[in-house]
């Protein structure tokens, strides 16, 4: 294992910061975790080291940083090589590439077009977002995990975001699981595992998060 002193720019509710501790947690790295005010001013830290994008997570290694969380989580599964996250055959290593894209690109934006709209805009974003799950499930199948037999990259990519769905459900006015029964039991599957359940927050504390920080848009 490799050694050297881990840390983390973290903020609770953000999915990108889960993926990077369940990555962690699944190859027993210890960490210093340092949580961000997103809203109240962000830590000259985080603006020095990430002055593009100024946002988090952030993992410092050994003091250097390493940005964007799927690039961090490759970073992790490279440097602590046991337990592999991506699988060894490079076909399916490029699979799982391009589904941590598609993630990365669709879910989180497509979640937002719910719960940051109002009136007929909210059923055009529920509409998309339950598009993209189906595409997920399309790539799920009948496994137990994106990769198979065991949980992986792109389960780790992927299920940070079901944190938000309770909020999704509620501001868009469906049920995850009326629409995406294979999505639904892969989440509930993915949360049996310690390294999920220890990390993602409580689905009612990010359902009011998130009405907090509509409050703060003015979106009504």
């Amino acid at each position: 294992m490799a050694k050297g002193e881990v840390k983390l720019l973290d903020f609770w509710a953000s999915p990108f910061c889960m993926r990077v501790k369940i990555a962690l947690a699944e190859k027993g790295v210890e960490h210093e975790d340092s949580q961000e005010d997103l809203f109240g001013g962000k830590s000259e830290l985080l603006l020095k080291t990430n002055p593009i994008h100024q946002k988090v997570p952030v993992l410092f290694h050994n003091g250097k940083a390493v940005l964007e969380s799927t690039i961090i989580v490759g970073y992790i599964d490279e440097v602590w090589p046991s337990n592999p996250l991506l699988p060894t055959c490079p076909h399916a290593r490029a699979q799982a590439r391009f589904w941590a894209d598609i993630i990365d690109k669709k879910v989180f934006e497509g979640g937002a077009k719910i719960w940051q709209s109002t009136g007929e805009a909210v059923e055009v974003g529920k509409k998309d977002f339950i598009e993209i799950l189906k595409q997920l499930e399309g790539a799920l199948g009948e496994k137990d995990y994106f990769g198979g037999d065991s949980f992986g990259f792109v389960d780790i990519i992927a299920i940070p975001f079901s944190s938000w769905f309770l909020a999704y459900e509620i501001f868009g006015g469906f049920k995850v699981e009326d629409h995406c029964p294979k999505i639904s039991a892969w989440i509930k599957r993915c949360l049996q595992r310690e390294s999920v359940a220890k990390v993602l927050p409580d689905p009612e504390r990010v359902y009011e998060f998130v009405t907090t920080f509509r409050k703060m848009q003015g979106i009504e």
